[in-house]
Parts: structure tokens; sequence; C-alpha cells
């Protein structure tokens, strides 16, 4: 009996320890209400808080939120270090304020940017889908005569007529 108590007693005590070697939620709702200007359950914050069974791994860097998708309707927050993780917001009415108009439409002509640690490289491309500001798109770059069968490739709205993306 006294066995058993005490293994009960450790592991009451271990669960503090084990609770903090996850991701503080909380943090993550504050910074999501912080990134959209309103408070979680109004309209244009978060439409609930964030899963409180998710088991996250801490994340060493600061969080990266942004929106996902041209309905400004859901925040994607992303641990960017190493082994990170990602997780998508909800957000009440349809995002915060109204929808801004697409810097780029359908079938824009393009220029494709990737950069990386020293260098730049940039393509002309075609927008496949419309998109605002900070939204990722499909592109196509350009395809051989012969061949047209160009890589579709997913790229961020940098200004009107750019897109790009960084490489590690």
């Amino acid at each position: 009996m006294t066995r058993t108590l005490a293994v009960l007693t450790a592991a009451f005590c271990a669960s503090p320890a084990l609770a903090q070697s996850y991701a503080d939620l909380a943090a993550v709702d504050n910074a999501v209400a912080a990134f959209t200007g309103a408070p979680q359950g109004s309209p244009g914050g978060a439409a609930q808080l964030v899963d409180r069974r998710l088991r996250l791994v801490p994340c060493p860097a600061e969080l990266a939120l942004a929106w996902y998708g041209a309905r400004r309707d859901t925040i994607e927050v992303r641990c960017p270090a190493a082994g990170g993780w990602k997780l998508y917001v909800p957000v009440t009415g349809g995002g915060a304020g109204p929808a801004a108009a697409p810097l780029i439409v359908r079938g824009d002509a393009v220029t494709i940017s990737v950069s990386g640690a020293g260098f730049a490289v940039s393509q002309p491309g075609e927008a496949l889908e419309s998109g605002v500001l900070g939204a990722w798109i499909k592109v196509r770059g350009p395809a051989s005569v012969a061949a047209q069968n160009a890589p579709v490739l997913r790229a961020k709205v940098l200004r009107p007529g750019v897109v790009g993306m960084d490489l590690p």
C-alpha cells in the first residue's frame, strides 16, 4: 500500500514537469489574437481556442503566423525551427476586414523568384490561381514548346507580378 502511494505521489509530482515539455498553447492563442487584432470568439478573431489536447514540442524560435488562403478565414501558425510543427486556426467572420483585391490574377504572366543562402534566381511563369499579398498560389514555369509539362509550383505573392519562395 505504501509503495503504491509512493508511486502515485511520484507520478503526480512528475506531471507538471511533463506538462512543461510541451508548447504553451495559451501562448499560441495569444499570438493568434495579436496577429488578427481581435480576441478569440469576436468577429475577425479565432473561432475557438487551440485544442488543449495537442501535445506539440516547444518551439525554440518565434512563431510564424500568416493567412492561409485568399479568403483570409484561416491562420497558419508554424514553428519555423527544424523539426517544427504547423497548425491551422479558423477565424470567425471570414477574416480581419474586407478581403483584399488580388495582386495576381489567374493567367497573369509572373516572375518566379527563388532565393536561398547566397543566391537568387528568377524565371518567367504563369499564375494558375489568383492571390492577394502573402498568399501562396500555384504557378507554372516555362515549358518547352514540344512538351507542355512544366512542373506546377507553389509560390508566395510578393508584389504585383512577382511570386517567390525561399529555400533553406
